[in-house]
């Protein structure tokens, strides 16, 4: 079974809108980064990939296997939606059987594989707690092990770290680091953060088109000679900020060191050429294909 997702000239309609343009994506084994801003067609392409949607024409492989072949699709992928919920009355390990019982795993298999899987989401120790007593950091988790509980070739999941503290996203981003070398693991997100710490292969989703697809180091030389910072004082900064693409700022006394995007020097002082870092240059892709990306005054 060949291991990677292949989409070709998807197109997707919600009535009379289209959702999808002309979708055109190869997802190869390891961790592929979806970025993109609310609203932009993630959750639509992503449920299309989980057989949760129906494309309106394309064609769509998932391990060589047609995605009109639903019931094949879904026992070899998992998918861990962004409003994920379960069954909160049960138990951890109670909720994991059940799941397990429903994909036709056998009864000794599954107390097994829910332990294993329990084990490496690190919830072990709350395998008793009913599953509403769970932080949001410990759900996601959960959420990660019901998607893994069939042992798929493919997980998908979608804005999984929103809302979580640094520490819970930084467990959970290391965790599906793990996951993804064993197999597809498409992450869907807004944070760049999410991309930069875990992806080497991405794609720039902006209303329901792919922008941009390749590796994260080609998409930072794209943006090479477009990022620039300048001391300003803070008295100018709302003036900048309606003038200028401003990515970043650190405040000094009476100055902020502003970062811009900007396809020519910025008329400032003390500007200077920077080497590019993903948001920058995530907001220079957007910026460059069109895409209203201005800041303006608060």
């Amino acid at each position: 079974m060949e291991e990677k997702i292949v989409i070709k000239n998807v197109n997707k309609f919600y009535g009379k809108k289209q959702a999808l343009f002309d979708i055109d994506l190869t997802i190869e084994k390891g961790m592929f980064g979806l970025l993109g801003r609310n609203g932009a067609g993630k959750t639509t392409l992503m449920k299309t990939l989980a057989v949760l949607h129906k494309k309106k024409s394309g064609d769509i492989t998932i391990c060589g296997i047609p995605v009109e072949r639903a019931k094949e699709i879904r026992a070899i992928t998992g998918y861990l939606p962004q409003d994920f919920s379960m069954y909160p009355n049960m138990k951890c390990d109670e909720a994991l059987e059940y799941l397990g019982y429903l994909s036709g795993i056998p009864k000794a298999e599954c107390r097994k594989r829910v332990t294993s899987l329990l084990r490496r989401v690190n919830l072990v120790e709350h395998r008793h707690k009913k599953v509403k007593e769970l932080s949001g950091g410990m759900k996601r988790r959960l959420g990660i092990a019901q998607a893994l509980i069939h042992d798929p070739k493919v997980l998908i999941v979608d804005e999984p770290t929103a809302g979580l503290d640094p520490e819970e996203r930084i467990r959970f981003r290391n965790l599906l680091c793990e996951v993804a070398q064993e197999r597809i693991v498409i992450l869907s997100t807004h944070i760049v953060g999410d991309i930069e710490a875990t992806c080497e292969n991405i794609a720039i989703m902006d209303s329901g088109r792919i922008l941009w697809k390749g590796t994260v180091q080609e998409i930072l030389e794209n943006a090479r000679g477009h990022i620039y910072t300048a001391n300003v004082e803070k008295r100018f900064l709302l003036q900048i900020k309606k003038e200028y693409i401003v990515t970043g700022m650190l405040a000094q006394s009476d100055y902020v060191t502003v970062r811009i995007v900007s396809d020519t020097e910025p008329d400032l002082p003390n500007t200077v050429l920077t080497e590019p870092d993903l948001e920058g240059a995530y907001v220079y892709c957007l910026h460059s294909r069109g895409c209203d990306v201005s800041g303006g005054e608060e």
